[in-house]
């Protein structure tokens, strides 16, 4: 609306200069008039338009992590309604590295291969204002999906001493492998785990950590990792069952999710 403001005030000026070269006298100051009146009411219009302008709302947001957890997806995209999230692919295993401010609402996730462009998943989620969010795209063999998991720092203490840890099982397999991380002393987790599935951060000491995921078969896999107090971790269980590759056999990586802080954490 500014901006036809704008065009109106140009016209209604260039009318009035030539109707001063045609008119009376009498008729020009009758045209003057007008003229300054539409002048008037359009500055006061664009006055109100500058103001509106200057107290838009914030829009709201939500953060996102995404994650390439397909093995024989060497190069993916990423888009939230039809709108790419990154301008460069993701490899296996690679992520985005730290959360993407995205829109919130209703949203169609899709991945695609970036070289042909072509879209091999395609899923809703719906995103709310000041939530985190990780999106694993997970699968092998013709068969993906997005995994969409809702990052609850809200619920997590940031002065209490400890770190964090969650994972992912990204290991395309129909087999529930025994997943068993342990720290302090104790188990942090030790239960069957289904392809897809993410567990909830969880606390623990800070310190070594140790890693395992087995189905007494084709799936076995083991590491330690540090962690830090007010940290927050992903452990991510990937590859494929009975791969003898290097590249994509089973294996376990970590990222770390970021530094807890009081305006995330629930303290």
């Amino acid at each position: 609306m500014c901006r036809l403001l704008y065009g109106l005030l140009t016209v209604t000026n260039f009318i009035t200069i030539k109707l001063i070269h045609m008119e009376s006298v009498s008729k020009t100051i009758r045209k003057w008039s007008i003229g300054f009146l539409i002048f008037a009411t359009a500055g006061i219009l664009l006055g109100a338009c500058r103001k509106s302008d200057d107290n838009y709302d914030e829009v709201p947001s939500a953060g996102l992590m995404a994650f390439n957890l397909s093995p024989d997806k060497s190069a993916i995209g990423i888009a939230l309604s039809g709108n790419s999230i990154s301008s460069s692919p993701l490899n296996y295993t690679a992520y985005t590295g730290q959360y993407i401010s995205i829109y919130t609402g209703n949203r169609t996730i899709e991945g695609f291969d970036y070289n042909s462009n072509t879209a091999f998943t395609n899923s809703n989620f719906n995103f709310e204002p000041s939530k985190y969010y990780s999106l694993f795209i997970v699968g092998v063999d013709t068969t993906y999906q997005n995994i969409v998991a809702t990052d609850n720092f809200d619920s997590l203490s940031a002065s209490n001493g400890k770190a964090y840890v969650r994972y992912i099982n990204g290991i395309p397999d129909s087999s529930q492998p025994v997943v068993k991380i342990s720290g302090g002393g104790s188990d942090i987790f030790n239960q069957p785990a289904a392809f897809a599935s993410v567990s909830q951060f969880t606390e623990t000491t800070p310190g070594s950590v140790s890693v395992n995921i087995t189905n007494n078969g084709s799936i076995n896999a083991n590491r330690s990792i540090d962690v830090a107090a007010g940290k927050a971790y992903t452990i991510l269980l990937i590859g494929k069952a009975g791969e003898s590759n290097n590249e994509q056999a089973v294996q376990i990586k970590f990222i770390e999710n970021g530094t807890l802080t009081d305006s995330t954490s629930g303290q």
